[in-house]
């Protein structure tokens, strides 16, 4: 016997709430679930709640919006640190035979703790399967000299027991390939094109402006969508690197035996010229224009503060920045604060309550809509190409 479960509801309205989040224009959705009679443990019908959400101690709030948005409530999972900074999770539901959607976002090393031990936890314990929803992933910005801890970390969530990875704008999109478990990478650019759409006043007459020219891609796509023109920031303050004392920098040894291979140049190994960038210069106009910076992440706020004062200084009336996670450690919060940032727009994929207390420009354009699509299409075996629709490969 089949049954046909139905349920219909409208999502949020558009427009600010009083603590400054924006929510997504309001669409109706109807889901249809269907699943085959059977009966649980207990011997009574299983209805179509056969997966249970559990939640770390890095993001509560978002857990909660998302379950709330799926007509849910998270299951019962204690996650604590014991006086020797063990970390210790008990889940008190049962997981066996079901299917498991761990919200976790990567904020610090205890957070990624919790999360493999929650993963590795609902292993042993029979899960049917483990969806891991990382709205951020940590150590996602691969350097060019040193260890790529990204594959590490993917290395780590696999063998917790994760079968499934659901984020949200990877620093870089070639981290997919160090998963050897299907992974999600969602998008936050339609939030933040409706938001500038909506929320800035004239953006007719902006102009989207790249940080750096790497940045330059990404800017294109948002301005080809919003039909404005385009600048890119070049050069950087010079900041030279830790010249720290421990031989990295010294030159090789001079070779005095005879070879009979010639040595190209004069001294040994020749050294390479060295990269030096000019003063920030925008090319591009922005005189009289509003310029919106976007980018996936804004944690360390100074190289936004010296585009922001370029920007200044070649006429621009406001400045916008906009980025998918708002990690603004350390000292970014003041920096923001005292800068010529009119304001900074961020997603709720990380919890930045302390740092609006710092500064009033931080907005929150709130994701939980996508994040709970997501799981519920995952879970009912449905197509995610709705969710990338419109979406480009520079988002």
């Amino acid at each position: 016997m089949l049954f046909f479960w139905k349920h219909t509801e409208t999502e949020g309205r558009k427009g600010y709430s009083s603590d400054s989040e924006f929510h997504l224009r309001g669409t109706r959705i109807t889901r249809g679930v269907r699943f085959y009679k059977h009966k649980n443990s207990r011997g009574n019908m299983a209805g179509p709640t056969d997966f249970i959400i559990l939640a770390g101690n890095s993001h509560p709030e978002l857990a909660n919006l998302v379950a709330s948005r799926l007509g849910m409530k998270l299951g019962n999972c204690d996650v604590y640190h014991k006086s020797n900074r063990e970390t210790m999770v008990s889940i008190h539901d049962s997981v066996r035979a079901r299917d498991v959607y761990i919200i976790q976002t990567g904020l610090d090393n205890n957070t990624i703790m919790e999360m493999l031990i929650m993963s590795y936890a609902c292993k042993t314990s029979c899960a049917k399967k483990i969806v891991g929803v990382i709205p951020y992933l940590p150590y996602s910005k691969m350097r060019k000299r040193g260890c790529i801890v990204t594959k590490l970390l993917a290395k780590m969530l696999c063998k917790s027991g994760f079968t499934h990875i659901i984020t949200m704008d990877l620093h870089a999109k070639e981290i997919q390939g160090f998963f050897d478990v299907p992974i999600d990478n969602l998008r936050a650019s339609p939030f933040l094109l409706q938001y500038i759409q909506d929320c800035i006043p004239d953006y007719k007459n902006s102009v989207m402006v790249a940080r750096n020219p790497g940045s330059a891609k990404k800017a294109t796509s948002y301005a080809e969508r919003l039909r404005v023109g385009i600048a890119v920031i070049h050069g950087e303050v010079k900041e030279g690197e830790s010249d720290e004392i421990d031989g990295r920098y010294s030159p090789p040894l001079e070779r005095k035996e005879k070879s009979r291979i010639m040595d190209v140049g004069v001294g040994g190994v020749p050294a390479a010229l060295k990269k030096e960038k000019p003063p920030l210069t925008v090319v591009g106009d922005v005189t009289g224009r509003i310029a919106i910076m976007v980018e996936d992440l804004i944690d360390d706020a100074s190289a936004f503060v010296d585009a922001a004062v370029a920007l200044k200084e070649k006429g621009a009336s406001r400045i916008y920045v906009l980025a998918t996670h708002g990690l603004l450690s350390s000292d970014a919060p003041a920096l923001l604060e005292a800068s010529p940032i009119d304001e900074i727009v961020v997603t709720n994929t990380v919890p930045h309550d302390h740092q609006k207390l710092q500064c009033v420009k931080i907005k929150t354009v709130d994701i939980s809509i996508l994040l709970s699509e997501a799981i519920r299409r995952t879970h009912h075996k449905e197509s995610m190409s709705y969710l990338f629709q419109d979406v480009t490969l520079e988002d």
